[in-house]
């Protein structure tokens, strides 16, 4: 029986910022898929995790990300990775939210940088915390030094929601992040694509969501 649906918010209910790391190392000409290799090489202490704990300042970041980079194969400054991560909210995937919102409580657990932090989107922050406010409960990673796929943030979450995992959903679109979730009961979806997501949440759930 399903009492809670948890999400992730950038790449789920946003598009992804993958995208835009492609374009950006085309545009540069980079080797393909240099920002994704250094963010999951040593992905439990390399620079992204330690920025998204909040445990290096943004110019820290910019010359650790770097190093790290040019360690892989080319150099990118942190800084310019930045700009690349705010993706534009998806529609579908909101409506889907305030629909299950309505049946089950909700949760969200993201990554997220003292830098960027959720709500501070510039012109789009109004619209960004009224999607916010649909969530029982938001974990950020930069608030509380865990991040994914960290085992203790999911427990957090149910704890937090009072609930158990068993019962749960948890959405999120990288595999790394849904395997600790997976590993105490909940059933997970990896978010391809809005339309895909809103279908398996359906079947999960029982709820029409579109």
């Amino acid at each position: 029986m399903i009492e809670a649906v948890i999400w992730d918010f950038g790449g789920v209910l946003t598009t992804s910022p993958f995208e835009a790391f492609s374009r950006f190392e085309t545009e540069r000409g980079l080797p393909p898929d240099i920002i994704r290799r250094t963010n999951a090489n040593n992905h439990w202490e390399n620079a992204w995790a330690k920025f998204e704990r909040a445990e290096v300042d943004l110019e820290a970041f910019d010359q650790l990300f770097a190093a790290e980079s040019l360690a892989l194969g080319a150099e990118v400054r942190g800084r310019d990775v930045l700009p690349l991560l705010v993706g534009d909210l998806r529609p579908e995937m909101v409506k889907a939210l305030r629909r299950v919102k309505a049946t089950f409580k909700t949760g969200c657990i993201t990554n997220n940088l003292p830098a960027n932090s959720i709500g501070s989107l510039g012109g789009r922050s109004l619209y960004i915390a009224d999607v916010m406010a649909l969530f029982d409960h938001v974990i950020e990673s930069a608030k509380i030094g865990l991040r994914k796929p960290d085992p203790r943030i999911y427990q957090m979450m149910t704890a937090a929601l009072n609930v158990d995992p068993k019962n749960c959903v948890y959405l999120d679109d990288l595999g790394v992040n849904l395997k600790p979730a997976r590993d105490i009961g909940m059933a997970t979806i990896k978010v391809l694509n809005a339309s895909q997501a809103i279908h398996e949440l359906e079947v999960v759930t029982g709820l029409s969501l579109r």
